[in-house]
């Protein structure tokens, strides 16, 4: 879906009309708040956000991840698989074949696609492995069985099932809480107090246009931790410099991907934009090979994007990942550490 334009702006009349459906929502996610996380035997880190989408969480699981990894740690990631449509042959096997439907399925990259499993799992499994599904207590078990001996949760920052012994709260500095109303009417996922209190570190992604250092400094009750990164560009991405680009994007907010790449010197001369997790269709694909051949450029997305492409298109789209440049680079490392010699000595 497209974010509605009056969920960036100062709340108007359509913030004001779906305010009753707000209220509602605001009180489902208070009481999914209030219940307690089932404890597992490894420690369990969640990236999750406070709007619906585009603050970065991806991006900042993908980097912890590859962190833990170079450590030598056994991490699996668990995420939710949004938008995924599981194949009659997900269905039926074990967790540690194909998954069962309704439960946990592995990702393997060679056989499932976005469709299958989401985008955002085949970008994870890239990684480490990478467990879908809506249950995370049957997920973490089934990655714990498997090896895992520690679980980075992409999303489910809300969902009250698993406990989480890490929390990071992402926000992005340019839109932040939107216009601070709860979904419909706002992009807000719950009470953005009630969800400061569930987090225990907080990472704004992008510069900081509207003072989200201040917000949180003046709503937690202690000292919460601000990190601050910034979601940089491939260097992959200069090659694009001077040549006719055409970009495109499925994403909660396509423009930060047209604005990056300006910012590198790679100036589109047309930008498609599509809505978040957008399965594309072929007449989509027709009309991007013929924005290209037209102006004679080169077609430029997304991962994120890319996987989501059957194979004979994506072979004619450049692809411009995106990775994190922390302000104190010692700073994720430095989280690492206390978090995990404070999980082995409580364990």
């Amino acid at each position: 879906m497209r974010a509605p334009a009056f969920w960036s702006a100062a709340p108007g009349v359509g913030a004001r009309l779906l305010k009753p459906a707000s209220v509602l929502v605001e009180a489902v996610a208070a009481r999914r708040r209030a219940r307690i996380g089932e404890r597992v035997s490894v420690p369990v880190l969640c990236c999750g956000n406070l709007t619906a989408g585009g603050a970065g969480k991806t991006t900042l699981a993908l980097d912890l991840g590859a962190r833990l990894r170079e450590r030598g740690v056994a991490v699996h990631f668990l995420t939710r698989g949004y938008g995924r449509k599981p194949r009659a042959r997900d269905t039926g096997a074990n967790i540690f074949g194909r998954g069962v439907a309704g439960e946990s399925l592995l990702v393997d990259p060679d056989i499932h696609n976005a469709t299958d499993v989401g985008d955002e799992a085949l970008l994870l499994a890239r990684i480490a492995p990478c467990w879908v599904g809506a249950d995370r207590v049957r997920s973490a078990r089934a990655a714990i069985a498997a090896g895992a001996t520690c679980l980075v949760m992409d999303d489910g920052f809300q969902n009250p099932g698993l406990h989480k012994d890490l929390a990071l709260l992402v926000i992005d500095g340019a839109s932040g809480l939107g216009n601070g109303r709860v979904i419909p009417a706002g992009p807000l996922r719950e009470n953005p107090e009630a969800g400061l209190a569930a987090a225990d570190v907080v990472v704004v992604t992008g510069e900081d246009r509207v003072g989200v250092k201040v917000w949180v400094e003046k709503r937690a009750s202690w000292g919460m931790p601000v990190l601050r990164a910034w979601p940089v560009m491939e260097p992959s991405v200069d090659l694009l410099r001077g040549r006719p680009v055409v970009a495109f994007a499925g994403l909660a907010r396509p423009s930060k991907f047209f604005r990056a790449l300006r910012e590198r010197g790679v100036a589109p001369l047309r930008v498609v934009s599509f809505p978040d997790h957008y399965a594309y269709r072929r007449q989509d694909l027709a009309r991007l090979a013929r924005i290209a051949l037209k102006l004679e450029a080169t077609l430029v997305t997304t991962p994120k994007d890319a996987v989501r492409l059957p194979a004979y298109f994506r072979r004619h789209v450049t692809v411009v990942g995106v990775e994190l440049a922390w302000a104190e680079p010692d700073a994720p490392e430095l989280l690492l550490d206390r978090w995990l010699e404070r999980e082995v000595a409580a364990r």
